[in-house]
């Protein structure tokens, strides 16, 4: 069995970017040109500069910039796109090591229904831009949960507390109950979910 997984960035509802516009930002840093990008990558003008219009629209500033004219004419990424593209690998890396981790797939021998909670306590939370990686302890293993960092904040999700690991037939998520800190005995109080 292989796990797969796909990422994608979004803002206000709206996707920034996926795997697509990604490679598409990294082929046009490494080309200079919009158009050698469209070459390399087998599409359209129309359809990149549609891409990067539906980027730059959700991010509200543009993460590449075209130069006409001199010798530094071009097509180039803005800082942002930089920061982007750099903040879309890193997490893709996190991902896809998370996935390659032994560690979260020994509860594989428990049976999955819809939904199974199992009460763990958070030994790690590594942050990384817009996700964090949560390793949680499920005696007697150990599982590894990639979530966004909003939701981490907004659980305030830290070592030591007792979270519940939400296990669906796609993801797992956490879920910590609200108000409750180091309690022993997981109740049956309000939980919030992060995903």
């Amino acid at each position: 069995m292989k796990a797969k997984t796909k990422l994608w960035f979004t803002e206000d509802g709206k996707t920034v970017m996926g795997a697509g516009r990604a490679e598409l930002l990294k082929t046009i840093d490494e080309e200079r040109s919009l158009r050698k990008a469209c070459q390399k990558l087998g599409i359209s003008y129309k359809h990149a500069w549609m891409m990067l219009k539906k980027m730059n629209e959700a991010l509200g500033e543009p993460a590449v910039i075209t130069v006409r004219g001199g010798k530094e004419q071009g097509t180039f990424l803005t800082d942002l796109g930089r920061k982007l593209l750099v903040e879309y690998e890193t997490n893709k890396k996190l991902i896809n090591e998370a996935l390659g981790d032994e560690t979260s797939w020994e509860n594989v021998s428990f049976k999955l229904s819809a939904r199974n909670r199992l009460p763990g306590k958070v030994i790690e939370v590594e942050k990384s831009g817009l996700v964090s990686k949560l390793t949680i302890e499920i005696e007697p293993s150990i599982l590894t949960s990639v979530v966004t960092e909003e939701a981490v904040e907004k659980l305030d999700i830290k070592p030591g507390d007792r979270v519940y690991a939400v296990i669906k037939s796609t993801e797992v998520m956490v879920a910590k109950d609200v108000g409750e800190k180091e309690s022993s005995n997981p109740g049956s109080k309000k939980s919030d979910l992060a995903d």
